[in-house]
């Protein structure tokens, strides 16, 4: 998807300050949107990648003003809504109007601190080959859907080659959609910077990037 959150390479936001010791909250209501996304991802009505497409589809405007974690919450605000377990007017009220919708799990306080140790694995096994092998020249390819993707607009069009064979991973354009896992072959790609940024750039400078086979065509 074109969005307001693929900013790489774009111009005129300002410089990184990173912030020094910065802690991991600012502010409680931060805390509270963090443990909140959470729980409800941990209840299976939704998945990783929906939860990232939500966000992508706050309005560009509303996108670039917000916070972090307001962000969060806002697109977890949007996935209650479209799945029926919230509605706006509830939301904005901060009250239930009707019975509460039955989840199919939900995460216990004992469950929290091994959940986030064990991550959510997103590996699956092969169904087919692998068509590209470390060392071949791919160029990625020029796509601009309408749904979710993880191609970066920068390296859309552009040659690199393939530096490491990753394994088969759930396809997020698809698990975004509600379409299914659609495991693929996943390479981390690597693009010499002048490739990408021009002769502004250090000749010898590369970024890696992990792409789906999707993505990819031969050169």
């Amino acid at each position: 998807m074109n969005g307001p959150h693929d900013l790489g390479g774009a111009q005129g936001f300002g410089a990184v300050v990173p912030e020094r010791d910065e802690p991991w909250f600012h502010a409680d209501w931060e805390r509270r949107a963090f443990a909140l996304v959470l729980a409800m991802g941990a209840t299976g009505a939704w998945n990783l990648d929906m939860s990232r497409y939500a966000r992508e589809r706050i309005p560009p405007a509303d996108y670039l003003a917000s916070t972090y974690y307001d962000i969060w919450r806002k697109g977890m605000e949007r996935l209650l809504v479209e799945q029926g377990l919230a509605t706006a007017e509830e939301i904005a009220g901060g009250r239930s109007a009707r019975t509460p919708a039955k989840l199919s799990r939900k995460a216990m306080a004992a469950d929290v601190l091994p959940a986030l140790a064990r991550g959510a694995p997103t590996e699956r096994e092969a169904v087919a080959p692998a068509r590209f092998k470390q060392g071949d020249a791919v160029r990625a390819r020029t796509m601009n859907p309408v749904g979710h993707t993880r191609l970066p607009r920068y390296v859309r069009g552009r040659n690199g080659r393939i530096a490491a064979i990753r394994g088969v991973h759930v396809f997020p354009d698809s698990n975004a959609m509600g379409h299914g896992e659609d495991p693929r072959w996943l390479y981390s790609v690597a693009f010499e910077a002048r490739e990408l940024w021009g002769e502004e750039a250090r000749a010898g400078d590369e970024i890696r990037i992990d792409l789906w086979e999707a993505y990819l065509e031969p050169v």
